[in-house]
């Protein structure tokens, strides 16, 4: 049997019918989709109204215009951020998820920026809880990692977490920061570019006083300007 091809583009317009099909898509997909950017912003982000940085939302369609899955990140100082990326189930194995990684990375060269950042779960620091979670939505956070690193991604090896919405609202502590660098073969990343596209990332919800301890925080246990890059499915030396 023939797959039709699958075609990336931007979604622009925020009445777009593809907007709602990849809302179903980060719902059906993700274990915990109430930690991600709600559908009901989808519209603002892509109409372009928040001028301190440039987001964007793909969506990857077969021939007949079904949507296929999508992905949503920003270009920020220096590099972009992915927020998510998701496959339908009947979609996986299509190559989907390779075009949409593509599609990005290019966007993000074209626009001056050096790769793009992710964060990701890392099976060993999951709750019972979420690990039940993974179970009942089909997914599993070791096999994401290793789908994340065929796509390009790496682990920046440094201790990293998202400074709200975990525990009695203080840090996430089970993701680790990933980077696609626009050189498949690069080893390392400058801790400079990672301070400079967190902290624009971070600045819009922390504001600037909380944002600016949080990178102090993240300088300290760098320990050095150049972080290594380490295989997605590894976890950075902080937790082992």
């Amino acid at each position: 049997m023939t797959r039709s091809p699958v075609t990336v583009r931007r979604v622009t317009d925020p009445a777009d019918p593809a907007l709602d099909a990849f809302a179903r898509i980060q719902q059906s997909s993700y274990y915990a989709p109430d930690m991600l950017i709600p559908p009901q912003m989808f519209p603002d982000l892509v109409a372009g109204r928040r001028p301190e940085r440039q987001d964007r939302l793909l969506v990857a369609e077969d021939e007949s215009g079904a949507v296929l899955g999508g992905t949503l990140y920003h270009l920020l100082p220096g590099a972009g951020f992915n927020s998510f990326m998701g496959v339908s189930a009947a979609a996986r194995g299509r190559g989907v998820g390779r075009a949409l990684q593509e599609a990005s990375l290019h966007d993000a060269g074209e626009h001056g920026r050096a790769g793009i950042f992710a964060d990701s779960v890392h099976a060993s620091r999951q709750s019972p809880a979420e690990q039940a979670a993974e179970t009942r939505a089909g997914t599993d956070a070791g096999q994401r990692r290793r789908v994340l690193h065929s796509l390009g991604l790496r682990t920046v090896d440094l201790a990293y977490w998202q400074p709200v919405g975990g525990p009695d609202g203080g840090p996430v502590k089970d993701l680790d920061l990933l980077y696609a660098p626009p050189k498949p073969d690069q080893q390392t990343v400058a801790l400079d570019l990672v301070i400079d596209v967190l902290g624009a990332y971070w600045h819009g919800w922390l504001g600037e006083e909380r944002t600016a301890s949080e990178l102090a925080g993240l300088r300290e246990r760098a320990g050095g300007n150049e972080l290594a890059l380490l295989p997605a499915t590894e976890t950075p030396q902080y937790w082992r």
